[in-house]
């Protein structure tokens, strides 16, 4: 399956270059996660403060199950609190979403 989620991050040019530079190096507990909870392939993409992300999955993956794995990782947790400090939530997120997933409107 292929997922496509949306998220932005602080309006600040100082801040989306730090977020941009750690992203060069992604910690490897992080990756070995995200391969642990069936996602094959990810990339960000970003346009100015908003970004796009794309997984492609195994049949099994659950948004559930990737939640649980990463909540019990301290390194993921880790991870994702840092990122925070760059990241802020859409407008229409609910209080501590993050990633909102995308509605596909075309296809070809």
């Amino acid at each position: 399956m292929r997922y496509l989620l949306a998220l932005d991050l602080k309006n600040d040019p100082e801040i989306i270059a730090e977020y941009d530079r750690m992203h060069q190096a992604v910690w490897s507990e992080v990756i070995d996660s995200l391969y642990e909870s069936g996602i094959e392939e990810m990339e960000i993409y970003r346009i100015e403060n908003r970004l796009v992300m794309i997984i492609e999955t195994d049949a099994h993956f659950s948004f559930d199950k990737k939640g649980r794995l990463d909540a019990e990782n301290p390194k993921v947790q880790e991870w994702e609190n840092m990122m925070w400090n760059y990241q802020q939530a859409l407008p229409t997120a609910q209080e501590g979403q993050k990633w909102l997933l995308m509605t596909r409107v075309f296809e070809m």
